[in-house]
């Protein structure tokens, strides 16, 4: 089990505050890691912070919005300042809230969600690139989707956002190879969050959801920990470029 162990390591952890990055957070603290934890709102980070601190590891609460690059770069600098280095970035902030067939979708709700699926996790994933090879290596992980694997429809910005940060990864992956530094993406079916609480809280709307999925329930959150560690880690040493498909079967 010491492949999987991130003893030493600084993580830090975008969209981290609830959902998905939250309990990636809380799972790389649980191998070991140091976390740096960012989100828009500091209370939520404050009450992460301290469960990770129960867990025996430090951790850092930086507000931050990802639209931001200097916000990012800060980020990343104080963690390597203030927590020692640069192990791990996990690009999971992100999201869309609405759906919109093509033909009536507002150019501004596209430039949306572009921004902060696409364009944010370039900046990231650059910023942090930097870093880690003066550092002589770290992993990347992004948090993509099934629908940037296979179109989702009513979603095309998010599939189109989602697909790009899984193409760019496996791009920026053969770049990085020769320098210690990995990237690779999770991409997750229908994990029930606060985001999509509308589907999965109506009985109509997730039974028929469940009906697409193989293992005919939504995932947990805690289900994407386990992949994440296993990139983050020693076990993961040898993969660059790959894709996790986390969905139940749903893309089988």
């Amino acid at each position: 089990m010491e492949l999987f162990s991130l003893e030493g390591k600084v993580s830090v952890v975008t969209g981290a505050s609830r959902g998905i990055g939250r309990a990636i957070a809380l799972g790389l603290a649980g191998a070991g890691s140091n976390v740096a934890v960012a989100a828009r709102t500091e209370s939520d980070l404050e009450t992460l912070v301290k469960e990770i601190e129960g867990l025996g590891r430090n951790a850092l609460s930086v507000p931050t919005d990802v639209l931001d690059r200097t916000a990012i770069e800060t980020l990343l600098d104080r963690a390597i300042d203030e927590l020692g280095g640069l192990d791990v970035l996990v690009n999971n902030a992100g999201g869309t809230r609405f759906v919109a067939p093509i033909t009536t979708l507002r150019p501004e709700g596209w430039d949306k969600i572009i921004d902060l699926n696409l364009n944010a996790v370039f900046h990231a994933t650059q910023l942090a690139a930097q870093r880690m090879i003066d550092r002589g290596g770290g992993s990347i992980i992004q948090i993509s989707s099934v629908a940037g694997v296979q179109g989702a429809e009513g979603l095309s910005f998010y599939s189109a956002a989602k697909a790009g940060v899984r193409l760019m990864t496996q791009a920026v992956a053969r770049e990085l190879a020769s320098s210690g530094v990995r990237l690779n993406s999770i991409a997750p079916g229908w994990i029930a969050t606060d985001l999509n609480a509308n589907m999965w809280s109506d009985e109509g709307i997730r039974k028929s959801m469940e009906d697409m999925i193989p293992m005919g329930r939504f995932g947990r959150a805690e289900e994407i920990v386990g992949p994440a560690v296993f990139l983050a880690s020693d076990a993961a040493s040898f993969v660059t470029g790959a894709t996790l498909v986390v969905d139940g079967g749903q893309l089988a």
